[in-house]
């Protein structure tokens, strides 16, 4: 039998205790928790076949009640003996990505983010489009592209056409971007022709991830009127490997920004559903932002209602990101568009003047929360490597 040492700072003790699918040498893709510096194989310590498969959907789809007797029963179970076949450290397994997406759907709910991008592509107009605090905008995303920390990312080729250009050109993105996000996981999802309410969230979003929205802006400036991003967002999304626990960040609600004007009935709730999520950005080892989660104007919650709003069915591992998370200083834009006011304000990494992502970049993006009792929790980190066209 195995005690498990968790120590006093870690950011994932007993207030955390999120998810993920790992793999060891001996065998492959099953459920974990993980627990201080360890992963524990809950097929083995609980018994639950929902737990040997290779993503969590099945456990998921048991629904809230299940979620908590499950937390209970890991929070009594890894303080005392574990089984030590059901024990490994975390440095001797491989992650895997942790569900098998549904559906992706990207959001803007960041009002810094937009208008900084408002002011950017239309310099002549209102930053914020009429609709945009009456709704939370998104568009929806390539779920097939959705890959877990770790995997390298081919630079994306497409169509772009500079306002110097006499007619578009194909070739290799020349405005690589990442956008710092946070990603909502549907556990529970809802029949076609219903909706779910603000304050029906915890009882259909299972938890949270870190996600990173790759974006080719050049690609994307060219082809998103009218009708908003395709090609130049579907390549590529990465989320973290570790799914935060809804439970685990009640420590972390807070009220969303005054919203002027009030939404519409079908978007207000009685519950908080803001979250104070702080994230770091390392662009080649070099942490050049920090974007605050607690400033987005409309709140995951919101998103799922909005999601649902005209009848469309939420499944099981669905996947639905916040857009852009940014603050009012540069040092909190999310976005290197925004961090560099679009090449025109390079930053210095690792040495070098900087403005979008080339060949061989690595970019980690990390989050903590509060958790309960004043410690904190983490999210872990989503993190890739860019690969030149045609790798």
């Amino acid at each position: 039998m195995t005690v498990i040492s968790i120590p006093a700072d870690s950011l994932f003790g007993l207030d955390n205790l999120p998810y993920g699918v790992f793999s060891t040498p001996d065998a492959g893709p099953r459920v974990g928790v993980r627990v201080g510096d360890s992963v524990v194989d809950l097929a083995k310590m609980l018994g639950d076949a929902a737990f040997a498969q290779p993503t969590l959907n099945a456990f998921m789809a048991q629904g809230r009640p299940r979620w908590v007797e499950v937390r209970a029963q890991i929070t009594d179970l890894v303080v005392g003996d574990v089984p030590d076949a059901a024990v490994h450290s975390v440095d001797d397994v491989t992650m895997h990505l942790p569900i098998a997406v549904a559906d992706y759907v990207d959001f803007y709910a960041s009002e810094n983010h937009a208008t900084n991008l408002g002011r950017l592509f239309r310099p002549d107009a209102e930053p914020l489009m009429p609709n945009w605090k009456h709704l939370p905008v998104g568009y929806h995303g390539r779920s097939s592209t959705v890959v877990v920390s770790g995997t390298d990312i081919v630079r994306p080729s497409g169509q772009r056409k500079a306002p110097t250009d006499a007619a578009p050109t194909f070739g290799p993105s020349l405005r690589l971007d990442i956008e710092a996000e946070m990603g909502f996981i549907v556990g529970v999802g809802s029949p076609m022709g219903s909706s779910i309410s603000p304050d029906e969230f915890a009882d259909h979003c299972f938890g949270a991830v870190i996600l990173n929205d790759w974006s080719a802006r050049d690609i994307q400036a060219w082809e998103y009127v009218p009708l908003g991003p395709n090609l130049g967002k579907s390549f590529a999304t990465s989320i973290s490997p570790w799914v935060v626990p809804l439970q685990a960040l009640d420590a972390a609600r807070v009220a969303t920004p005054v919203q002027d004007p009030t939404p519409l009935p079908y978007l207000q709730g009685e519950q908080d559903w803001g979250l104070d999520i702080d994230l770091a950005v390392e662009w080649n080892g070099d942490v050049v932002s920090r974007p605050p989660y607690a400033g987005m104007y409309w709140s995951p919650s919101q998103m799922l209602a909005h999601t649902t709003a005209n009848g469309a069915a939420a499944s099981t591992g669905d996947l639905f990101g916040s857009g852009t998370i940014s603050g009012p200083e540069k040092d909190q834009r999310g976005a290197f568009i925004e961090l560099t006011w679009s090449g025109a304000e390079p930053v210095e990494v690792a040495g070098e003047q900087r403005t979008f992502i080339q060949d061989g970049d690595e970019i980690a993006i990390s989050a903590t929360a509060p958790g309960h009792a004043g410690a904190r929790i983490g999210f872990g980190e989503v993190r890739a490597r860019i690969l030149p066209a045609g790798s």
